[in-house]
């Protein structure tokens, strides 16, 4: 057995400092690692948090390249219980060999009232992924498309994550603070791109961008419309292995909630490529898991993933949302 110990990346904010310790064992399981997971439990290091994980065989080059992308673990280790005559544990850092194609600041700078935890946002593009029938591919062969963009943290992550990236957004204001700061961010960073705004009839405006740096994925496209009309919006655009999105919150009458997923789902099911999967985060406290479920599956026609540990991704996230749950669902190939 190799003794792989994860550390438990660390947040700057108060907020969503359990966050991580929360989901990072069911995003280990979840990935082609946990499929060699033979035990895992949670260990505390010199004031540090990590999984201890026994795995059947040493992480190979390809385990090493996912390492790196994890979300909620930042750095990895081979643990040793003793060392000749010495007790130990002692700790051997892996060298992972993931390697972001955007700044990782790319995610976090932009702050904005209602923003997704990037941590969160990165955890729920790796679930969908993994739960996908392209989870062998390198995220540069993926698209990732948010139907509720917001402010655009989905985009980016998936940016810094090397996947192309798309996203609809009915606020205006949302969708050209966000496309200014993109083409700010870029000249400062002296990233080789394009920008080209188009106007779509009917239906809103999007904006391209075209990077051309190798390593780069090659493009970001961000439209201002309603989601229901995601087809339309992304006419031309090449259609997304994962969806990725975070749901309004705050909403006091069910009934909006039910209202905007009744009509999206069918577009976003349209839109989604064979085998891809989609994943979405919602406050569970006022919406039952089951009757997400029920809701999901009935305007999809995808097949929710709902087998341990899918069906424990629930969690706290401060006094206003008690309750926040991952839903992962697949489109049949």
């Amino acid at each position: 057995m190799f003794a792989l110990l994860a550390q438990i990346a660390p947040q700057r904010s108060t907020q969503y400092s359990a966050l991580a310790s929360a989901l990072a064992l069911h995003e280990l399981r979840l990935s082609a690692l946990g499929e060699r997971v033979a035990s895992i439990s949670a260990v505390a290091l010199g004031g540090q948090s990590y999984l201890k994980c026994a795995l059947s065989a040493p992480p190979a080059d390809a385990d090493l390249d996912e390492l790196g992308a994890f979300a909620t673990m930042s750095a990895f280790f081979e643990c040793v219980e003793r060392l000749g005559e010495r007790d130990g544990p002692w700790l051997r850092p892996l060298e992972t060999r993931f390697r972001p194609a955007f700044p990782p600041e790319l995610a976090v700078a932009r702050r904005y009232k209602g923003k997704t935890n990037e941590l969160f946002t990165h955890f729920m593009c790796n679930v969908a992924r993994f739960s996908s029938a392209f989870a062998g591919l390198p995220w540069r062969a993926l698209r990732v498309f948010d139907p509720l963009a917001g402010g655009g943290t989905t985009l980016f992550t998936a940016l810094v994550l090397g996947a192309e990236a798309a996203g609809v957004e009915r606020c205006k204001d949302d969708v050209e603070s966000t496309v200014t700061f993109l083409a700010q961010y870029a000249r400062e960073q002296g990233i080789a791109h394009t920008m080209k705004e188009e106007r779509l009839k009917q239906f809103g405006r999007r904006w391209r961008f075209t990077f051309a740096a190798e390593g780069l994925p090659a493009q970001c496209v961000f439209a201002r419309g309603e989601t229901v009309h995601s087809v339309m919006l992304m006419e031309g655009v090449k259609r997304p292995h994962l969806i990725v999105a975070d749901l309004p919150y705050g909403i006091q009458h069910r009934g909006e909630l039910t209202d905007l997923l009744k009509a999206g789902l069918p577009a976003w099911s349209a839109m989604l490529l064979e085998g891809g999967a989609l994943a979405f985060a919602w406050e569970s406290a006022r919406f039952p898991r089951a009757e997400m479920i029920e809701l999901v599956e009935s305007f999809s026609g995808l097949r929710v993933l709902n087998e341990p540990p899918y069906d424990r991704l629930a969690h706290r996230v401060d006094r206003v949302i008690k309750q926040r749950d991952v839903l992962v669902a697949r489109k049949s190939v």
